[in-house]
């Protein structure tokens, strides 16, 4: 971990506040894809519609086996993006709460970086420090979830320790 990041979280010392900060970015950017998700199903929708007044024979069928595709495929992604943004609200009402291992909510501190275990939406800058939102299901997550401050483990060759779970 750089300078930089120490003085950024050292100056600032209340990891709740920037716990709750990462969280509201969270659902933001989760609203903002539900958002693009349901525009985006609503005009295949439109395109089946249009496509069903304007085709005839083979080619018909075709295309509207390729925008069926769409709507569903949009369809299981909004339905992610939802489950993704109600396990962001319940994490958001536990976001004071003390943990001593790592899990869904926790924002785990390493020798290497900081991780929020949510939901995978990357990595959130704040200030001039990225902060790594995963999700428990993702190789690192697996690897956070259920270690203690000490425990230490490999990701991607390089050895992390835990140092601190908010």
């Amino acid at each position: 971990m750089n300078k930089t990041y120490f003085l950024f979280f050292g100056m600032t010392n209340n990891y709740f506040d920037i716990k709750g900060e990462i969280l509201d970015i969270a659902l933001k950017r989760t609203q903002e894809r539900i958002t693009m998700i349901e525009s985006a199903l609503e005009t295949a929708r439109d395109s089946s519609n249009d496509d069903t007044k304007s085709s005839a024979g083979d080619k018909y069928e075709t295309s509207r086996e390729m925008i069926q595709q769409d709507i569903n495929r949009y369809q299981k992604q909004l339905l992610e993006a939802n489950k993704d943004l109600q396990q962001l609200i319940s994490i958001e009402s536990l976001q004071n709460d003390v943990m001593d291992v790592a899990r869904l909510g926790t924002l785990v501190q390493t020798n290497v970086g900081l991780y929020l275990i949510a939901t995978s939406i990357g990595a959130v800058k704040i200030g001039a420090n990225n902060i790594f939102v995963i999700s428990p299901a993702s190789p690192i997550g697996q690897l956070l979830i259920g270690k203690k401050i000490g425990d230490s483990f490999v990701f991607n060759n390089v050895n992390q320790k835990v140092i601190a779970i908010y």
